[in-house]
Parts: structure tokens; C-alpha cells; sequence
């Protein structure tokens, strides 16, 4: 099986050109810069004229529910969604029912997604207080790193116990990727904010609850771990420009990742969209934002994930202490940083850099992230000057909502190839196709 994308503006590793792109079977056999596209029979060919061309969208963190909250979402679902918006590749979280904190319960996972994944998927092993004599059974070429609750969050899996986390932090062999909040302080916090409002405090006191002083302190614990014991630290959606502070790109086995949701948000949302963009860590002040926007090419940021984490929206019904927290944000995540790199946030470089080189390198993917002669051949193509406008029924997420809804985008996403095989095109998915488990190292 031989496919051509011809005539487009390909973006991979710093710099952009015009050129087209083989495909045969799996893999991209070669990358034509500056030249006539190459003659031949081609059993698919793609005319990518006025199109950019970039490697497939790779998300270090989702949430997909499965198994044991599929009324919110399944594997199947979420991954259609992310086959939507150009995202070829995931890595899920634990917090699910029952926790992937056992090797049972991983290789369960991997189980659901041979059947059900669109596209390329993976799964973090959870630490808990009590669990870390496990580490030495995980597989390492199978899994992307340990997910690490240091502040509540979905799922009640905090590790909060200080011998706990200093055995993690000096015996974990993979990344650690860190939720990074501190419990007391959260805790305390709610209990003044239900003081003063209530017992379900608007929604305006989330980022107040979930402080900028308790993710401080959390993650400078956590950095301070890291540097103590030598682990590779991976610091989960950091919100905060006093967070920043604590990342030095001459420290590469310590990173910090932005999401989209705390990119395109701040708290002056929370008036138009209230509880559907409540998430942990909360979206915080303006000043935040674009601290962290500025933080996205200065390397204090090393990528960029969604935390894409649906609930059906009753409940999301109530204020900062009942409404649930997270948002499904995959489908539109690329579309979404592009229309900041239209707003001179980023170049398309450097956004390529931070969604799929990046979290290659980082979790060391195998033959994955780029665009490059023997690499596996996922690719997503997108257009600029294509103004449309999201509807309840283009959502793929399970849960039929988004904070996007009614957003009006002039990037869209017109293919998606996965390990070579077109599974979206122009607003039709392939439902047969199945990804691959993603290899690491």
C-alpha cells in the first residue's frame, strides 16, 4: 500500500518546506523537499496545496474512563475524538475503576485498547502509598512512565505519605509524571471559601481553593525530590508563573508540561463558562496564562498535553466544591494551539516541537514524533482559512459537550493518517481501523 501527500508545507524538526511525503504500508519511506512530487502509482494519493503537514499529535495525558466510568467516556469514544483532531497517539492515566495501580489491572488496559483504539495508545502505571515494590516488574519498553498523585484530584489516589514518596522518587526505572498539589492547604482553603459562601462556593473560588501556593508547594517539593534522588521528573499541567521559576532547561531530567486548557483559558472564563472549565490545578489569573504562554519557547516548558479528562454534564452541575472537575479537550486541542500561533504566541515549529518531537524524546517513543525516512508514518494534515464552527454534533467525546462549543476556529484538520493508514478524512472516519501499542525505549 503506497500513498502520496503531495504539494504541502511540511513542518518537522525546526523548519517548514515545500514538499510531499511517501508512505508505504506502516512507514514513511521518504520526504521529498523543494521538488516535483515523484511519478509512480500511488493506491492513495493526497493533494496537500495550501496545507501544512505535520507528524501526528502525540498526548502524554488523558483521561479515557475506561474501565469502570464508560458513561463519561470509553476508549473507543475518545479515541475517535482524538483520530478527529489530528492526535495520533495517547498516554491514559490511572484513575480509573478499578486504579491501574496492579500489573493486572495494566495489562487490562491494554486489553480494551487492542480492541477498541483508533489510534496508538499507551498507559501509565499509578503509584500509591504502598505499591512501589511493583516498580522492578513493569516492563519498561511497554509503559511511558509511573503517574504520581501528589495532591488530591479524580480518583483518590494521593500519595502523601513522606517515606512513600522518597521510595518513588529513588527506586522508580520510568519518568515520573506528577500531579502536584498540596492537600492540606486545598483543604484548608475550602473549608474558609464554605465559611464564607457555603457549602458549594461559586465557581469564581476554584483558582482561590486550588491556590497558586498550593501547586507552589507541591512542586517545589517534588522538583526538590527529583534533584535529591536523580529521578526524571515530569511535572503534570503546572498553572502558575511562580512554578515557572523552578525549571531550568539545565535540568532536563525535570520538565513541566502546559496544557491547552490552561493555555487558551484564564479565570475571567469562569463568568462566560463557569464550572466547564473546572479542572485540577484550577485555571488561574490572566497573568498565569501568559506567563505560561511566554514559557511555551523560553524552554521552561518542554510540551504540551490536554488532560483531557470528560464527565457527562450534570455533573458539572454546581460550584467549586460539587461540580466535577476536567474537560474533554483532545478533538480540538491542535486547532486550538494553532489559533495561538496565529495570535504570535508560537510558530508552527515550535508548536510541532512541543506536540509530537517532544513528548517522543521525553518518554523515548519508539520510531514515533517525527518525520522521517523508516519513522512509523502518522501525519495529520491541516489548513488554514477554513472558518468553522463547533456544534454539539460534531463532539465525538462520549459526552456530547465542550468547552469549544460555539467557538469559531479558521484551522481545520483535514487528514489523519495512523502508522499509514487514512483513518480521518475531511469528516470521515475510518471506524475499522485499530492502533498499535506504542513501544517505548
Amino acid at each position: 500500500m503506497k500513498t502520496l501527500i503531495s504539494n504541502a508545507t511540511i513542518v518537522n524538526e525546526g523548519h517548514s518546506f515545500s514538499g510531499s511525503l511517501v508512505i508505504e504500508n506502516d512507514r514513511i519511506v521518504d520526504v521529498i523537499e523543494d521538488t516535483a512530487p515523484p511519478h509512480g502509482h500511488f493506491d492513495t494519493e493526497v493533494n496537500a496545496t495550501g496545507s501544512f503537514v505535520l507528524p501526528g499529535i502525540i498526548d502524554d495525558h488523558v483521561h479515557f474512563r475506561e474501565p469502570g466510568l464508560t458513561e463519561k467516556a470509553c476508549i473507543e469514544s475518545e479515541s475517535r475524538a482524538a483520530a478527529f483532531g489530528g492526535v495520533t497517539s495517547f498516554f491514559e492515566m490511572p484513575n480509573t475503576v478499578p486504579q491501574t495501580t496492579s500489573i493486572e489491572t495494566l495489562e487490562e488496559k491494554y486489553a480494551i485498547a487492542k480492541e477498541k483504539s483508533h489510534v496508538n495508545y499507551a498507559f501509565f502505571f499509578g503509584a500509591t502509598n504502598n505499591n512501589a515494590h511493583l516498580f522492578p516488574l513493569l516492563d519498561t519498553h511497554h509503559i511511558p512512565g509511573i503517574k504520581l498523585f501528589m495532591g488530591s484530584s479524580t480518583g483518590n489516589m494521593l500519595v502523601n505519605q513522606s517515606e512513600a514518596l522518597k521510595t518513588i522518587f529513588s527506586t522508580a526505572p520510568l519518568p515520573i509524571m506528577a500531579h502536584c498539589e498540596d492537600t492540606s492547604l486545598i483543604s484548608a482553603n475550602m473549608k474558609a471559601a464554605k465559611e464564607q459562601s457555603g457549602n458549594d462556593p461559586d465557581i469564581r473560588f476554584h483558582p482561590r481553593i486550588r491556590s497558586g501556593e498550593a501547586c507552589y508547594r507541591s512542586t517545589a517539593l517534588a522538583v526538590e525530590l527529583a534533584k535529591t534522588y536523580q529521578a526524571h521528573l515530569h511535572v503534570a499541567h503546572l498553572t502558575t508563573e511562580r512554578e515557572l521559576q523552578l525549571f531550568d532547561p539545565a535540568y532536563p531530567n525535570i520538565t513541566a508540561e502546559a496544557t491547552v486548557s490552561h493555555l487558551f483559558f484564564s479565570e475571567d472564563d469562569y463568568s462566560r463558562l463557569g464550572t466547564r472549565i473546572k479542572c485540577n490545578p484550577a485555571i488561574k489569573s490572566r497573568t498565569d496564562r501568559d506567563a505560561l504562554r511566554k514559557a511555551l519557547t523560553d524552554g521552561r516548558i518542554t510540551l504540551i498535553g490536554t488532560d483531557h479528562a470528560p464527565h457527562l454534564l450534570k455533573d458539572k452541575e454546581g460550584g467549586a466544591a460539587k461540580a466535577a472537575s476536567g474537560m474533554p479537550m483532545i478533538q480540538f486541542s491542535l486547532v486550538t494551539m494553532l489559533e495561538l500561533m496565529d495570535a504570535g504566541v508560537l510558530s508552527i515549529e515550535r508548536l510541532v516541537e512541543l506536540m509530537c518531537h517532544h513528548p517522543a524524546l521525553l518518554f523515548e517513543v519508539r520510531n514515533r514524533g517525527f518525520l522521517r525516512k523508516g519513522y512509523k508514518a502518522d501525519i495529520v494534515v491541516v489548513k488554514p482559512g477554513c472558518p468553522w464552527k463547533v456544534t454539539e454534533g460534531m463532539i465525538q467525546s462520549k459526552c456530547k459537550w465542550s468547552p469549544m462549543l460555539g467557538h469559531e476556529y479558521r484551522w481545520q484538520v483535514q487528514q489523519t493518517f495512523c502508522n499509514g493508514h487514512l483513518i480521518y478524512n475531511k469528516g470521515i472516519m475510518d471506524e475499522n481501523y485499530r492502533g498499535e501499542e506504542l513501544r517505548f525505549r
